[in-house]
């Protein structure tokens, strides 16, 4: 019998990633204990960090932005 799958919100995900990152967690531990394949964390870590990518980018052209409207 196949096991239900979990879905997790973004705050979950960020959560997950940050005790790995902040905490020190193994990968390894936190997989164990949510049940989650290593595969699985490394695509949603993966996604997250090109969010982050994403909006710092879309930061800095705002800064940039704003900076040459001063001058």
């Amino acid at each position: 019998m196949k096991k239900q799958q979990k879905h997790y919100t973004p705050e979950e995900k960020v959560a997950i990633l940050r005790r790995h990152l902040l905490d020190r967690e193994p990968i390894s531990k936190l997989c164990d204990e949510l049940g989650l394949q290593p595969t699985v964390f490394y695509r949603v870590s993966r996604r997250i960090h090109a969010e982050w990518d994403r909006k710092l980018e879309e930061a800095r052209k705002q800064q940039q932005i704003r900076r040459q409207k001063a001058a």
